[in-house]
């Protein structure tokens, strides 16, 4: 078991800085993980805590001690990669003992460690088997097992499912949530895909050009985005944005102009705005409803059936782009000539500057 705390941790490569002045604490057995785009800092930050790339500026610490000069190999991590990295000429046993017996651990203890992850992996009958022989899913488990053979403090994992299909990418987020369960140890987990993070994690890291945009429990970043970034990141489809006016402010609501004459009125976020002020109002599909007199009219450009429920898409006639989410029978198609209501109560305000402009209701 580990906690994993970073100390204002800083990354260059040359004078070019990546990862920028990162504070962190990463709780014994809990379930972290680093979401962002391409080119956040995530995978950078998950090499630095194990040890594969330098600390430029700053500390990490495992249970409470330094480690920025302690080799890879002694910090007691187990790191699992994109890329099985498996000898195709071993069997899988083989290949999940290989650096116990690199460590000189005696064969018998080897034998009893492979056949016990085996058994909590559900690869008893693979041993014996070659990685050609094995499935997309099965060589991933191999890859996983490898590195639970080691009995780490801590599981790093770099987008360990990205090379799978959807179907089995499913499936291994609930093995991988399963394992956590069982083997009650820290993990940290490296993704670009939202949808990953919010099903698997006790928290979530989103990280933005080498900077936490903000860090919290799944369900906080969904209801409560702290930028418009994470409000536009977090949330499958994302957040639509519509630009607004300040048509009146009281202390206790706002009056917002849409760019159409309309109007909807909104709880007053805990900053003061004035009548004339232009803010962003964020909305999630679920909380815009499809309505004959809604203030917002516009176009179904397509419509995405999926079971339950269906989105639509829309352009309105300002050319802002909206989604929606119906129930799956709705009786709507492409070109249809439409018209939205949103809820109020779960809007969400952002500044010039992207900043969230308090909550405006609970039922975000």
């Amino acid at each position: 078991m580990a906690t994993i705390e970073l100390k204002n941790v800083r990354k260059r490569f040359g004078s070019h800085e990546v990862v920028h002045g990162i504070d962190l604490v990463i709780t014994d057995r809990e379930f972290m993980a680093f979401v962002g785009p391409s080119g956040s800092g995530k995978s950078t930050l998950l090499r630095m805590i194990a040890g594969l790339e330098e600390v430029s500026e700053g500390e990490v610490l495992i249970d409470g001690l330094p480690v920025q000069n302690v080799p890879p190999s002694k910090r007691g991590l187990a790191m699992v990669f994109q890329s099985y990295a498996l000898y195709p000429h071993m069997t899988v046993a083989e290949n999940m003992s290989f650096s116990l017996r690199l460590a000189g651990v005696p064969r018998e203890e080897r034998d009893q460690k492979v056949r016990s992850v085996a058994r909590i992996l559900e690869m008893e009958p693979l041993l014996d088997r070659k990685p050609r022989q094995l499935s997309g899913g099965q060589l991933q488990r191999v890859a996983i097992g490898r590195a639970m053979v080691r009995q780490p403090k801590a599981f790093l994992l770099d987008e360990p499912l990205s090379n799978l299909d959807a179907a089995l990418q499913a499936q291994m987020r609930l093995e991988l949530v399963r394992l956590h369960r069982e083997l009650s140890t820290t993990m940290v987990y490296v993704t670009h895909d939202q949808l990953e993070a919010m099903t698997m994690a006790d928290r979530i890291v989103v990280l933005n050009d080498g900077r936490v945009e903000q860090m919290g429990s799944p369900l906080e970043l969904y209801k409560n985005p702290a930028t418009l970034f994470v409000a536009g990141f977090i949330g499958t489809p994302k957040m639509n944005f519509l630009d607004v006016e300040v048509k009146s402010a009281s202390a206790e609501n706002l009056t917002l102009a849409f760019s159409n004459g309309a109007s909807v009125s909104v709880l007053a976020p805990a900053q003061r705005l004035k009548a004339g002020e232009r803010v962003k109002l964020g909305v999630r599909p679920e909380h815009v409803a499809l309505e004959q007199d809604g203030e917002l009219p516009g176009e179904i450009d397509v419509l995405e059936h999926l079971g339950p429920r269906a989105y639509l898409h829309a352009r309105l006639a300002d050319g802002t782009r909206l989604v929606a989410q119906a129930p799956g029978d709705t009786p709507v198609r492409g070109g249809d000539r439409v018209a939205f209501r949103i809820r109020p109560e779960a809007a969400h305000l952002f500044d010039g500057s992207g900043r969230a402009l308090g909550r405006s209701g609970p039922g975000g």
